[in-house]
């Protein structure tokens, strides 16, 4: 897939988890989450994470895109990230691997 392509995927899915992050909403964050990111990523988990950036930091806010790293079955997805209430520039990243015919997050962190 091309560079255009995977972020076509990637995009919208990303929006979710930002969104999903900001309303501290479990079930929509983690609906696109493989097995294994659904076992790390708990109701609680979420909530602590979620409160603890905003904060520090406020929401997110807008997202441009950095890289597109392709790899058989997978691919990592890395942004310049910024918030509401903090100078500066973050990283936000996802990995989706490919399970059962669509790409779902195996990974994502913004620091």
């Amino acid at each position: 897939m091309s560079e255009t392509e995977v972020l076509e995927i990637a995009t919208p899915i990303m929006d979710n988890l930002m969104q999903a992050s900001t309303d501290i909403d479990h079930a929509k964050h983690v609906k696109d989450f493989t097995d294994r990111a659904k076992a790390i990523v708990t109701k609680e988990h979420l909530e602590w994470v979620c409160k603890k950036y905003q904060s520090e930091k406020g929401i997110f806010g807008k997202r441009e895109p950095i890289a597109v790293l392709r790899r058989p079955g997978s691919a990592a997805i890395i942004w310049k990230q910024y918030f509401s209430e903090v100078e500066g520039e973050y990283v936000a990243e996802i990995v989706l691997t490919y399970v059962d015919g669509k790409f779902l997050v195996d990974h994502a962190m913004v620091f």
